[in-house]
């Protein structure tokens, strides 16, 4: 079995960043409560090179932020977009980025849900158990406009449906109930000064 998957494709060999990251720019990170968090985004319909700039500064902001995936809202540009550089349970590494993602519905007698830690970048310092199915199968375009799907299995499904998620104006707080929303929020208070300090250190580490 390969170790790395980029876009889906298997791979000899990676580096330990995404060679999009070396030309991005690190941009600042929309956090839980900012409107363009909590609305739909619109399709990508231009395939060119500011969509391909956004790419390599997300991939770059991810990488500073120590994420597994991030969405083009995530960094206040509202457009269907996310990149991602994840493992999955078995420890292969997946990375790529998606236009215009769709998750596919999964028959519910052929999946099973699994009730994890889950964070998020917009929610810095918080992680709650979520539920999601142990599988997704994400459609969508390449920066060029090619067709691609993507499938995932264990903490790479996980990240695909909360990317995902993101692009359809959603944060996974809204799948919390009341009482474990103001648990996360209480631990995103309690930790976020110390989450953007890392991520200022690891600004000038990867600028440097």
């Amino acid at each position: 079995m390969p170790s790395v998957f980029v876009q889906g494709r298997p791979v000899d060999s990676y580096p330990r960043l995404a060679p999009e990251a070396r030309n991005g720019k690190a941009r600042r990170i929309t956090e839980a409560g900012e409107e363009v968090l909590h609305k739909p985004c619109r399709d990508v319909t231009e395939f060119g090179p500011d969509l391909a700039a956004l790419i390599d500064d997300m991939f770059l902001t991810m990488y500073v932020a120590d994420g597994a995936g991030l969405a083009a809202n995530q960094v206040g540009v509202d457009l269907r977009l996310f990149v991602y550089d994840c493992p999955d349970d078995d420890g292969v590494r997946h990375v790529g980025h998606i236009v215009n993602p769709v998750l596919e519905p999964l028959d519910p007698a052929g999946r099973r849900l699994l009730d994890e830690a889950e964070g998020c970048l917009s929610v810095p310092g918080a992680a709650m158990d979520v539920p999601r199915p142990d599988r997704a199968v994400v459609r969508g375009y390449d920066r060029d406009g090619e067709p691609l799907v993507i499938e995932g299995t264990g903490y790479f499904a996980r990240c695909l449906a909360h990317e995902t998620d993101h692009v359809n104006g959603q944060v996974y707080l809204d799948r919390l109930s009341g009482r474990e929303r103001k648990e996360a929020l209480r631990q995103m208070a309690d930790r976020r000064a110390a989450v953007l300090a890392r991520r200022a250190a690891n600004v000038a580490a990867l600028s440097g």
